[in-house]
């Protein structure tokens, strides 16, 4: 399926940038008060920034400039691509999150406000493994986006998602929660989705999703497009914003995400999940963890799923106990292991 995905940043060839209007689509009956929901969108939009980046890329170089009484005559430059995306103020003093696949490998980042400002940022942090990033402006006392619990979303409830599609200005649009906790769809070991029919395209990437009280719920990341274009068919899927502050919060903080590590591949078996593979030198190792152990609970929590186990150490930071329950042989036993730090993913 992970070829059926798309991010929605949107590769553009150039020119100003495009006037900033505000466009509610309603899908659907509309709530029984005259605004809708107006309200939720004052509340949010303010807070929703714009990113165009730019980057060299390698210009085409004939043969013949290789030699050496050309060289004088070939331009040895590169040419410049942009991207426009969206992004979200995460606190007033002028962190702004927004998707890793927006800004990776920009050259220069520009950021556009709702009121027509401009004002170039810097890289604060990234993070490849959630596809997440955190840039900066220079300047104090943004618009910052209220955060809301995540964990506390229904499917079913109504949605609305923020950002800039098509680079035609900042644009809302309605659906509702379709589903939570999607995971296995190619994108990152830490999937845990919301998925949503609200409409969101090209140039959404980055962008808030808001609740009904206009509070961020999550950060719009992926499209489902059966033929493989950019184009959506009401599936849109958004990174949980529990997981978007924190993985925010920590790169602030330390300039990087890290997360705690057993070392080891398990793979799903009769009896649970199975070691496949101890890695050499990692806490599994020294705690005596070997290939063939059925893993059955870390910390106390049951390790029914290879996806509570990513859940769970996706919460266990570098240098925590792990208590770790296992079976060998037949036989119950417990090994403690300190976590180390998770090598980063590279793309």
């Amino acid at each position: 399926m992970s070829q059926l995905l798309r991010y929605v940043a949107l590769p553009i060839l150039g020119g100003g940038l495009v006037g900033v209007a505000i466009v509610l689509w309603l899908r659907g009956a509309a709530p029984a008060a005259n605004d809708g929901f107006a309200d939720a969108v004052d509340r949010a939009a303010p807070a929703v920034v714009n990113i165009f980046s730019r980057k060299v890329v390698a210009a085409y170089r004939h043969p013949i400039c290789r030699l050496a009484r050309f060289r004088g005559l070939c331009e040895d430059s590169g040419r410049m691509r942009s991207s426009l995306g969206s992004g979200v103020m995460a606190r007033e003093d002028g962190y702004i999150l927004t998707n890793n696949h927006v800004i990776a490998g920009a050259d220069d980042i520009l950021v556009a406000f709702p009121n027509g400002r401009q004002a170039q940022a810097a890289v604060v942090g990234t993070d490849v493994e959630t596809d997440l990033a955190v840039i900066k402006v220079a300047g104090d006392g943004f618009a910052a986006i209220e955060r809301a619990d995540s964990g506390a979303l229904r499917v079913g409830d109504v949605v609305l998602a923020i950002g800039n599609p098509f680079n035609v200005g900042q644009t809302v649009s309605l659906g509702i929660v379709s589903a939570k906790g999607r995971y296995g769809i190619g994108a990152s070991p830490w999937d845990d989705f919301i998925q949503t029919d609200a409409a969101v395209h090209p140039g959404n990437s980055g962008g808030p999703l808001v609740d009904s009280d206009g509070r961020m719920v999550g950060v719009n990341t992926l499209i489902y497009s059966p033929d493989g274009s950019a184009e959506g068919v009401g599936i849109g899927f958004a990174i949980p914003s529990e997981l978007a502050f924190d993985v925010l919060d920590q790169i602030i903080a330390n300039g990087r995400v890290e997360r705690g590590w057993l070392g080891v591949d398990l793979a799903a078996g009769q009896g649970g999940l199975v070691v496949a593979r101890v890695l050499p030198g990692t806490p599994a190792s020294g705690a005596g963890i070997r290939p063939g152990d059925i893993i059955l609970a870390i910390n106390g929590e049951a390790a029914t799923s290879m996806r509570s186990v990513v859940q769970r150490m996706r919460a266990i930071e570098p240098g925590a106990e792990l208590t770790v329950r296992l079976r060998r042989e037949g036989t119950e036993l417990t090994v403690r292991a300190a976590a180390a730090v998770r090598p980063t993913a590279r793309r």
